[in-house]
């Protein structure tokens, strides 16, 4: 999953604002971990919607106070913010263990067109090893809330055998009787990535993309 980020720098969302500039730093904080690109804005009323759903979501499922122990789950915002000053202000009030790239790297571009993100908000799920498990995971985390991890969890854990569970989880807990329905849902078809990927390029009636700034987006 680090590979991803290879040569980058992540950012913590602390108040150091520590960063992650090697890749033994980046394989700690990403590696057998369920990874969640949030795309947002600031701009973007829909975003500012979303953003407290996300944060509750996220703490529940990592914060010690909630949980015995933090789920294997990380998240990176990918910001669509037309300023740095816009995205400083989307991520004050969010999580310290949120990661964020700097605002001068062109790879919060570079994500959107590779993920295809049409619209904002919008949380790409990441096995460990770094293929899609869902493109967009924002509606079901305003439905279902922190019951996702488990699906998610779940389905990694079938369709990539990198998801490791954790070294001191002596007994794991046995496979469920919808693991086959969860196989389907979050498979992803790379033959429809491809096609999604050219309408996108060129089909007709695209929506603005990340070419066109984040205004295309919302």
């Amino acid at each position: 999953m680090a590979s991803l980020f290879s040569g980058r720098v992540l950012i913590r969302n602390n108040s150091d604002q520590d960063e992650l500039d090697t890749e033994a730093e980046l394989s700690r904080r990403l590696e057998n971990r369920l990874v969640l690109l949030f795309f947002g804005a600031g701009s973007c009323p829909k975003c500012q919607a979303f953003a407290p759903i996300l944060r509750d979501f996220f703490v529940r499922l990592t914060d010690e106070f909630y949980v015995l122990r933090a789920a294997q789950l990380a998240l990176v915002y990918v910001s669509q913010d037309p300023t740095e000053e816009e995205q400083d202000l989307f991520l004050r009030d969010m999580p310290e263990k949120w990661l964020f790239l700097p605002f001068e790297d062109a790879l919060r571009r570079d994500l959107s067109r590779q993920f295809f993100v049409e619209r904002l908000p919008a949380v790409v799920v990441l096995k460990p090893g770094g293929d899609v498990l869902t493109l967009d995971a924002a509606d079901e985390i305003r439905r279902l809330g922190p019951a996702c991890f488990a699906n998610w969890q779940e389905a990694a854990e079938v369709l990539d055998r990198n998801f490791l569970q954790p070294e001191d989880l002596d007994d794991p807990a046995p496979r469920s009787l919808t693991e086959p329905l969860r196989r389907r849902k979050y498979r992803v078809d790379p033959a429809a990535l491809g096609a999604r990927g050219r309408e996108r390029r060129g089909g007709p009636g695209q929506e603005g993309g990340a070419e066109g700034g984040a205004e295309g987006l919302f």
